[in-house]
Order: C-alpha cells, then sequence, then structure tokens
C-alpha cells in the first residue's frame, strides 16, 4: 500500500468537497479516457469543482468534471465536460446505488491522480452539510489553529 501511495501523482483535489459533505465511504475507481483526455490529466488539466458520479444502467458515470482540450490534439479532440465511466466492482455499484436511492446520499469524486501509467479517481460517498455543520466546522478548525499557535508561542 506505502509503494503505491509513494507512485500516486495527484492531479486534481475537490477541496470544497469535504467542506460541502460528510464522507461515509470512500473507493478507488478507474476511469474510462480517450487518447487526448489522458494527455491532458497527466499535464494536471482538470476541475473536479462541480463534479458528481451517478449510477446509470448498472454503470457509475462521473458527470460535470472538466478534463481541457489536449492543445496538441486534432479534429477529433475530445469534450470537455462529457460524462465519463468509473471503472467498479459490480459489488461496489451495487452498493452505491443502493446507498444513494437512501435520502441525502450521492457519490463525490473527492481527487484525481495517476498510478503507474493509469488514471484513477478516489470518490466518496457522501451527505449534505447544513449551513449549521459548516459553520462549527470552521470554529473548529479556527480554534486548533489558534490553539497551535499559543502552544508555539509557549515554546
Amino acid at each position: 500500500m506505502a509503494d503505491k501511495e509513494l507512485s500516486a501523482k495527484v492531479v486534481a483535489t475537490n477541496r470544497r468537497a469535504r467542506h460541502e459533505y460528510f464522507i461515509e465511504e470512500t473507493y478507488e475507481a478507474g476511469i474510462a479516457l480517450t487518447g487526448t483526455e489522458i494527455q491532458s490529466v497527466r499535464q494536471g488539466r482538470v476541475s473536479l469543482a462541480d463534479a458528481y458520479a451517478e449510477v446509470r444502467n448498472g454503470e457509475v458515470l462521473m458527470v460535470n468534471a472538466h478534463i481541457a482540450e489536449y492543445d496538441f490534439g486534432n479534429r477529433f479532440n475530445h469534450d470537455p465536460r462529457r460524462p465519463r465511466k468509473l471503472l467498479l466492482h459490480k459489488k461496489e455499484i451495487r452498493r452505491l446505488d443502493s446507498r444513494v436511492r437512501e435520502q441525502g446520499y450521492t457519490i463525490v469524486p473527492l481527487k484525481m491522480y495517476i498510478v503507474r501509467g493509469y488514471a484513477k479517481v478516489e470518490i466518496g460517498l457522501a451527505k449534505g452539510k447544513k449551513l449549521w455543520d459548516k459553520r462549527r466546522d470552521i470554529a473548529e478548525r479556527q480554534a486548533r489553529r489558534e490553539m497551535e499557535r499559543a502552544t508555539k508561542r509557549r515554546e
């Protein structure tokens, strides 16, 4: 496991996801990409800001993720916001589908990275936070920072 983490190159992260949602479970999924898409991913030209995943016909699709067009692509260059198939085991897909059908759950991409030449996405089964949850998280973060500053001053 440690070798895989060392060789992974993180291409994009969805920082807003942890602010907007409680992440209950995470999964690693492969992505079905075209040739020009993987070239753009390797250049780091990816945005997961508005992305989400959904289960359609027994397949998981990542929707609204932006992979910029490849600069050296020809007229067959890809559409930057096309839905992309995520590669998961059937058991994982069934579990995600049953949980998404429950009230308030969604599938959110957390980060995209490259491992041994393959693009992977870490997706999370998430439940939306309410406004007071977000405020509490911000207050806790600020309190933690102030405590760390105070201990540094004492030393």
